[in-house]
């Protein structure tokens, strides 16, 4: 779309200025307020209620800088970081009280054997489930037709190309489980392999 013939040039400069009035107000609450400073579409448009118009559960946010495709159900108080892909096209489920940290990409589908076979075999989809209560952290990948359990910790950057049980602490590339998370009524621990 060209700006310039819809707007017009004296218009796209109205414009221009009352989005930078805009930003700038923003820009000097969130830094006031928070000590942050966002991208301006994470400061006008608010993450809890995307993840309304998403149909996500209570409490659960999605910045306006994710990517979501297909059919992703998403338990509540789940947050969703900056930068994320969330491929539901073969169907994705996220639990309650979940991170999912910046830079997180789930997949699930891939293309591989459809490029392979030159377009003769189809995409290849597989449902992705996330439990309740796990931490994904930042920068990691889950792969298509992954299992990840109740109370589990990704570890940042990992690659998660197989199952995770419930409690279990995964991190590298591929990941592999370094431990086990150990839930108390008043705490948490962790207890690494050794």
């Amino acid at each position: 779309m060209d700006r310039k013939k819809l707007l017009g040039k004296k218009q796209e400069k109205i414009l221009f200025d009352e989005l930078n009035k805009l930003h700038q107000f923003f820009f000097s609450e969130f830094k006031q307020q928070f000590n942050r400073s966002l991208p301006f579409t994470d400061e006008i448009f608010d993450r809890w209620e995307r993840a309304k118009a998403l149909s996500f559960g209570g409490g659960s946010s999605i910045y306006d800088s994710s990517y979501v495709f297909g059919d992703v159900k998403v338990g509540k108080n789940t947050w969703i970081g900056q930068f994320t892909i969330i491929d539901g096209s073969g169907g994705l489920t996220i639990g309650d009280n979940c991170t999912i940290s910046s830079g997180v990409h789930i997949y699930t589908h891939d293309n591989v054997k459809q490029t392979l076979s030159g377009g003769k075999l189809p995409i290849e989809k597989k449902k992705v489930s996330i439990g309740n209560c796990s931490y994904i952290g930042p920068h990691s990948i889950i792969a298509k037709g992954i299992k990840i359990g109740n109370n589990c910790i990704v570890a940042s950057n990992s690659f998660v190309n197989k199952d995770v049980e419930n409690f279990s602490i995964v991190a590298g590339n591929p990941a592999k489980k370094i431990g086990k998370v150990l839930v108390s009524d008043n705490d948490i621990k962790f207890e690494y392999n050794k």
